[in-house]
């Protein structure tokens, strides 16, 4: 089958290669096969080319961790589940049997993995995945926003919504506009009955931002110490959750616009994990911080009912065939990009 390959870590993207000689994958009893219609990009799929400690991976790897397309082949113990059926699914990897997945924390597993991340993705012609991670997608859906809603609306339901304990009223500050944890952030905070502030790296991406249903936007390029400035905007009260995925070059900024009790929400760190973190401010304001990593079964069931229902809509910046991949991620690096970029793989 074709598919995007790399044969070793390395920080180039010259590792990259489109071949037309992996194998299909071989399903088992519990699995499923999946004809893949689309995949979309995520920051995690150039921390895994780069490697780190302790990542052992088959190789060559397949990147990819977004996908939605039909079932394939179905293994001989999946009931419910037909061939040519459209779906999508959560990406989280479980075991289903220690005591996290048995109280329905399946992101906490503790054989806890990620399609594309430690085992072969979604950028390739066919994918294998557990039947029990399934998605059904409705009929006539964009099997595209399907794609670009995966990863990143999960994340941000179970970072925002669940872990966050998002409240209507609260005012959120979201730090990014342009990726695709962010733009999530944006509309569920919004549909949870929020006042939602961004930070944008400049002005274009701010109008963006209040296009998508932000309140308030501000271009930090023109205002780099802009925690003073949310202080300022918000009377000197604070904010009560600031959504941060930028990490070491906001983490200050992040925490100097929270208010008492105020809440500050990872799920990443692309500009670096060692944050500078003001500690007065956090015993003094008696701030929280949570992180979260992808999210459960249930956690998907909810996000991907708003997805289908149109409460909330994935934007999708652009679209690559899957021989493009590597201009694709170039986009992506270089952060021009506003919503997801997703890869048409039926386009081969």
């Amino acid at each position: 089958m074709r598919a995007v390959i790399f044969r070793e870590h390395s920080p180039s993207l010259d590792v990259y290669e489109v071949v037309d000689d992996m194998p299909t994958p071989e399903i088992g009893p519990d699995d499923v096969l999946i004809k893949v219609h689309f995949a979309a990009l995520n920051r995690l799929d150039d921390f895994v080319r780069r490697g780190w400690r302790g990542l052992d991976l088959e190789m060559p790897h397949i990147p990819g961790s977004d996908f939605a397309g039909e079932i394939a082949a179905v293994g001989d113990h999946v009931r419910g589940w037909e061939i040519g059926q459209r779906v999508t699914g959560n990406p989280t990897l479980f075991c289903g049997q220690c005591r996290y997945c048995q109280r329905g924390d399946q992101h906490l597993c503790e054989r806890f993995s990620i399609v594309g991340e430690h085992v072969r993705g979604a950028y390739a012609e066919y994918m294998r995945l557990p039947a029990r991670n399934l998605i059904a997608a409705p009929d006539g859906f964009d099997l595209k926003l399907a794609a670009a809603g995966n990863l990143v609306f999960l994340t941000a339901w179970r970072n925002l919504i669940v872990d966050g304990g998002l409240r209507p009223g609260e005012t959120v500050l979201v730090v990014g506009a342009g990726g695709g944890v962010n733009m999530a952030s944006i509309q569920l905070a919004k549909l949870a009955g929020a006042t939602v502030w961004v930070i944008a790296s400049n002005a274009e991406k701010a109008e963006k931002a209040l296009a998508l249903g932000a309140d308030w936007a501000l271009d930090r390029s023109q205002e780099p110490h802009w925690g003073k400035a949310v202080w300022k905007k918000s009377n000197r009260q604070g904010v009560d959750v600031v959504v941060d995925n930028v990490g070491a070059a906001t983490w200050s900024n992040s925490l100097r616009s929270l208010g008492r009790q105020g809440r500050l929400l990872t799920v990443g760190g692309t500009s670096g994990y060692k944050a500078d973190v003001p500690v007065n401010i956090v015993f003094i304001r008696q701030l929280r911080i949570i992180g979260s990593t992808m999210g459960s079964m249930e956690d998907a069931r909810q996000v991907f009912g708003l997805i289908f229902a149109g409460k909330v809509t994935p934007v999708i910046d652009s679209i690559y065939p899957l021989d493009d991949y590597v201009k694709a991620i170039q986009r992506l690096q270089a952060g021009e990009h506003f919503g997801k970029i997703v890869i048409d793989v039926t386009n081969v």
